[in-house]
């Protein structure tokens, strides 16, 4: 209701004040708006700050926001509207009064897929803080938040706070290089957190609760492959339900206390089963560690047994969602070299095999039939895989590009100079962007 969204609105305002509810606003917007820029970001913060500022004052008439809103969504219409475009906002445009603002609110551009964010360097920094200081400020927030755009709101307000009264102190500082030294080793959690967070939670929007599980346990599967399937699902839920509870939560410390408790957990199940994995678990810190845990690259393919095929019965039944995931659980851990990207379209694919089987009259036919076909067509597919993304990880860039040119010439040894030239350049952007750890889910999903 109206009232509501401007008491929401003014109460915040009146609690932070003009100048911190200003910061929080390019933050938010910035955030929501990742791909708009710095201009557009720019003309909505003013007028959402004015709007605050001229009807949350005592004495205001009380029509004065539902006619400033309104004025707002109506510029937001506009053929030559300021602020950024969005593909929804002639969808929004169609509708009228309260229900227009609602939608027009609600929009939001997709994050980046990769950080943008570049931090210049002390000098660098200085010289524009000295400049400008507001616009230094303005241009950062901007910068960094759309950058990091699905780090939770508190941790990038923590994290914008500390790097401005670091700039602000050290630039003034008889000795701003020893000092940017303290400073940054000081931020060093927070900076983590952040960068950790924006990937935890770029991917949960991305996949949501159940595919986020599975995407974890696949991870961990391949970096402790020895673990079995009753250590790891565990602890694969327990980081799907950090996601859930703390990437839209506004509690101040949900990412890093949850984060922490997880970690520590998986510190304890797991040190005693993987050297590394005991490696990164030494430290006091246990953001450092969680960051160290992500970073830590797949083992080599131990020599197991032959995994057992679920059965069709236990495939539709009403525990088939997990023996799907223990399926697919037994598959990462004996291709470690296999992506994120390629592993979730198969978690996709079991899904919906199973959703089309265990309808039909006869499911065990149908499950039958796709077997014999998956049984075919995917060890090639997961030999091509494993093997691009294995050798992408050992490789020097170079090397890997030459090693790929060889192979690409004697598996497809009719092609033209040009035709080659796009495959090798087709592999090599898949294998750069999505064999690593920190691949983005959306763009990888595209290009697999």
């Amino acid at each position: 209701g109206k009232a509501y969204v401007r008491e929401k609105v003014c109460q915040e305002y009146r609690m932070l004040g003009k100048e911190n509810f200003r910061t929080l606003t390019i933050i938010a917007n910035s955030r929501k708006y990742s791909n708009g820029t710095f201009e557009e970001i720019g003309h909505l913060v003013r007028e959402i700050v004015s709007l605050a500022e001229t009807c949350c004052a005592d004495g205001a008439d009380p029509s004065c926001y539902d006619a400033g809103s309104t004025a707002l969504s109506v510029k937001s219409c506009r053929a030559d509207s300021p602020f950024p475009a969005h593909p929804g906002t002639a969808e929004c445009c169609g509708h009228e009064g309260l229900e227009r603002k609602l939608c027009l609110a609600a929009l939001r551009h997709p994050p980046q897929p990769l950080p943008r964010y570049l931090q210049p360097s002390n000098e660098e920094l200085c010289q524009a803080f000295r400049q400008d200081p507001r616009e230094f400020a303005d241009r950062f927030l901007y910068e960094y938040a759309s950058s990091y755009s699905q780090a939770p709101l508190p941790v990038l307000l923590g994290s914008t706070r500390t790097f401005l009264s670091m700039v602000s102190t050290c630039c003034i500082s008889p000795t701003p290089t020893a000092c940017f030294l303290k400073e940054k080793l000081e931020r060093k959690t927070l900076s983590l957190l952040t960068l950790t967070s924006n990937r935890i939670c770029s991917r949960f929007s991305a996949y949501g609760k159940d595919k986020v599980t599975f995407s974890y346990l696949a991870s961990l599967a391949q970096k402790v492959p020895t673990a079995s399937f009753e250590d790891l699902f565990p602890l694969a839920e327990d980081a799907a339900e950090v996601s859930s509870q703390c990437c839209d939560s506004v509690a101040e410390d949900c990412m890093q206390k949850e984060l922490s408790e997880h970690t520590a957990k998986a510190c304890a199940t797991l040190s005693a089963r993987d050297g590394r994995f005991a490696d990164c678990c030494r430290g006091k810190n246990l953001m450092e560690n969680y960051f160290c845990i992500l970073a830590l690259p797949p083992a080599p393919a131990p020599k197991l047994p032959e995994a057992p095929e679920p059965t069709n019965k236990e495939l539709c039944g009403k525990e088939g969602a997990l023996h799907a995931t223990r399926s697919l659980f037994e598959l990462a851990r004996r291709h470690p070299s296999l992506p994120d990207a390629v592993l979730a379209k198969l978690y996709d694919s079991s899904g919906k095999i199973r959703g089309e089987c265990c309808s039909t009259k006869d499911p065990s036919a149908c499950l039958d039939s796709k077997r014999k076909w998956v049984g075919a067509e995917l060890p090639p597919f997961l030999e091509k895989a494993s093997q691009l993304c294995g050798q992408y990880n050992k490789l020097p860039f170079l090397d890997f590009k030459k090693r790929l040119r060889e192979s690409l010439t004697q598996t497809v040894p009719k092609a033209s100079p040009a035709l080659l030239e796009q495959l090798l350049e087709q592999r090599a952007s898949f294998a750069s962007t999505c064999c690593t750890p920190d691949a983005p889910p959306l763009l990888c999903a595209s290009k697999v």
